[in-house]
């Protein structure tokens, strides 16, 4: 696992409970920071949170957070200042694929869903914490995008919508908060293998496949990038949209 000085430093990762958030827990938890959970599945963020402290000696903590909801994430941030001196790192790695259809079929109500929870929960987060960071005069701030905000996968127009325009909003927010030495960046992973590929037949596995040169990878492929952004290794880098993705959206 590759990692980066973190010691001395707070996270807090939304979508904390899911298997790749507990993974970016992980590998923020071996450079040496604290880390805090967020998401809305209180049985998974305990065991989540369990699972991190047999391993760990940085604290571990979790809220259960709607992060589409304004308030929820205000008190879950008022906690969490409350019990650390600084919060340095924000990833937000909250998000949902929604229906796979043609956009014809698709439910406007599937897509505002997309948008509450990819585009308005990264901002809303955003929003909330940046006024911490610069009194701190320091932060990073992380967004999980995708290749599909920068590549078009058909049966996937919401989920592509969302990643594109959380990519635009880190390099807005980028802008608008250097001066604060607050830096924004995206990481736009390729596929990599998770719960959500479960139960796909073994050929649309290979068909996804064939579309990386370097073939399918898994989550600790990606882990290096969220450890090097939240590093001072990347101080001189913001509003970057970082492609970790086996080289699928090289042609």
């Amino acid at each position: 696992m590759n990692t980066y000085d973190l010691a001395g430093r707070t996270a807090i990762v939304t979508g904390g409970a899911g298997g790749f958030g507990v993974a970016i827990a992980e590998v923020l938890l071996a450079s040496g920071a604290a880390v805090c959970l967020w998401d809305l599945a209180a049985d998974r963020l305990r065991a989540a949170a369990t699972q991190l402290r047999s391993s760990s000696a940085p604290p571990v903590t979790w809220r259960e957070v709607d992060v589409t909801d304004e308030h929820a994430i205000g008190a879950a941030l008022q906690s969490d200042c409350a019990q650390f001196s600084r919060l340095d790192i924000l990833v937000n790695n909250a998000g949902i694929l929604g229906e796979t259809k043609p956009i014809w079929e698709t439910d406007p109500a599937d897509v505002r869903k997309v948008l509450e929870v990819n585009l308005m929960g990264a901002f809303l987060c955003t929003r909330a914490i940046v006024p911490v960071m610069r009194a701190q005069h320091s932060g990073s701030i992380i967004l999980t995008a995708s290749v599909a905000g920068l590549t078009a996968w058909s049966h996937a127009a919401p989920y592509c919508a969302t990643k594109a325009a959380v990519i635009q909003l880190a390099k807005v927010a980028a802008v608008e908060y250097a001066r604060d030495r607050v830096r924004v960046n995206c990481v736009c992973p390729g596929t990599f293998l998770s719960g959500i590929h479960e139960g796909l037949p073994q050929e649309a596995i290979d068909a996804i496949a064939v579309k990386h040169p370097l073939g399918l990878g898994d989550a600790a492929d990606l882990l290096g990038a969220y450890s090097y952004l939240a590093s001072d290794a990347s101080r001189w880098t913001t509003g970057s949209a970082l492609v970790v993705d086996g080289g699928y959206a090289a042609p």
